[in-house]
């Protein structure tokens, strides 16, 4: 995994190279790998995820088909345009 450094920039390219591993599922596989996680209990565990994706993926092609409504879109709060700026000398 390659993150590039700008202009001395640390703290950006922590933060580039956080996001990459959280799509990853570094972070993910680290904390399972803390303790020790018996094989059937592995097996329950992937099958339920595999679970979980088929059934994601045929809720999101029974969207884009039209069959089930499209969830609701999250309202973002409205902008106020700025208050104007009153110059210095109309101040005085």
């Amino acid at each position: 995994m390659h993150v590039l450094v700008r202009d001395n920039n640390i703290d950006q390219a922590l933060r580039v190279l956080k996001k990459k591993m959280q799509r990853e599922g570094v972070f993910r596989e680290m904390k399972q790998r803390r303790s020790y996680e018996k094989p059937s209990e592995r097996r329950t565990r992937e099958r339920a995820e595999a679970i979980r994706r088929a059934r994601k993926l045929v809720r999101k092609q029974a969207i884009r088909e039209g069959l089930l409504p499209a969830p609701a879109k999250k309202k973002l709060p409205e902008r106020r345009p700025p208050l104007p700026q009153i110059a210095s000398k109309e101040r005085a």
